[in-house]
């Protein structure tokens, strides 16, 4: 009796490990999605799916030092203040823990800022948090990467 009982528990616990995992594959793909929708409306300047990424107190923190609210940063992208012509995402890692998401890559891109052509090659935090059933980029904060 003792033997099914711990062979019933030793597989009620992988069963419920691999469905943690299940769920965290699930909460790390939608994360991926809307750092995916973001990269995309940085580059269209598309105010509606730049604004449906972003939490209402989101702080944008750039890596000269110059930070930005929510309103700031949209107008920025939207206006074409900051110009991105291309951004590549590389060495992207995603750690939800429970209802935070945090969010590490290499930002390359292109930009045209002011009709001036230039090029920016970043390390980048990202992090998010779930809001209902929608992850939302609450803080964001990039550095100059030396590799």
């Amino acid at each position: 009796m003792k033997k099914m009982f711990l062979c019933l528990l030793f597989v009620t616990a992988g069963f419920m490990t691999i469905k943690a995992q299940d769920m965290a594959s699930k909460e790390e793909t939608a994360v991926a999605a809307v750092v995916e929708k973001l990269r995309l409306a940085m580059i269209s300047g598309n105010k509606a799916d730049l604004e449906s990424t972003l939490a209402k107190e989101v702080t944008y923190g750039h890596s000269g030092g110059n930070m930005q609210t929510r309103a700031e940063f949209v107008d920025a992208i939207t206006t074409k203040k900051s110009d991105f012509k291309t951004i590549e995402l590389s060495k992207q890692s995603i750690t939800v823990q429970g209802q935070v998401a945090i969010v590490r890559h290499v930002l390359n891109a292109d930009t045209n800022d002011g009709n001036v052509p230039g090029h920016v090659r970043l390390g980048v935090v990202l992090v998010f948090k779930k809001e209902k059933n929608d992850w939302k980029l609450i803080a964001r904060r990039s550095f100059k990467v030396t590799e």
